[in-house]
């Protein structure tokens, strides 16, 4: 019988380091992970997004998701972003948030997420919108709030690059593990 898959979700505010901690644990646990969506969608359409757009994307972000996970054959998968992001991101910016991201909040399972600390320095980009510590900081615990209220296990992921990939690694071998 074949190793049911478990995906790990890669969680935070902007810029605290999800994509390259992403591609870090796929390298060292030899597998494959699920970029951002939304980083191609909004460098593609060429203007600012607006309330419609983030519905596109967190749809986008599913289906690259659900292709990755069908055509994977190892036991981990990591997800940069998930339908939380798009949540925190329709309510910070719109207040007010797609059904059908609230839907696949309770419709997908995920086997664990790791939320990253806003305690790297911010560094910018052309899609990046919040430099500010206490905006970073409020969205932190937007995120952190959204976890602890649900059953999935998680891990705050804090410190340098370095021991944000040791603290990473050692959270998916306990969810590797505990599930």
């Amino acid at each position: 019988m074949p190793l049911k898959l478990k995906k790990i979700v890669i969680t935070g505010p902007e810029s605290t380091g999800k994509s390259t901690l992403c591609e870090q644990l796929a390298m060292h646990f030899n597998t494959m992970w699920v970029p951002e969506f939304a980083r191609k969608y909004l460098i593609e359409i060429g203007r600012s997004y607006n309330y419609n757009d983030l519905i596109t994307i967190a749809k986008g972000q599913l289906d690259e998701e659900d292709s990755i996970a069908a055509s994977l054959n190892a036991p981990v998968l990591f997800i940069d972003t998930d339908m939380y992001v798009m949540k925190v991101w329709c309510e910070y910016v719109y207040n007010q948030c797609h059904p059908f991201i609230l839907n696949e909040i309770v419709n997908r399972h995920y086997d664990g997420y790791l939320l990253c600390n806003t305690d790297l320095p911010w560094v910018k980009d052309e899609l990046r919108e919040y430099p500010d510590p206490k905006t970073r900081k409020h969205l932190y615990l937007m995120y952190k709030d959204l976890l602890v209220n649900q059953t999935t296990p998680w891990y705050d992921i804090h410190g340098d690059y370095d021991e944000r990939l040791q603290r990473a690694i050692q959270s998916v071998e306990q969810l590797m593990i505990n599930n």
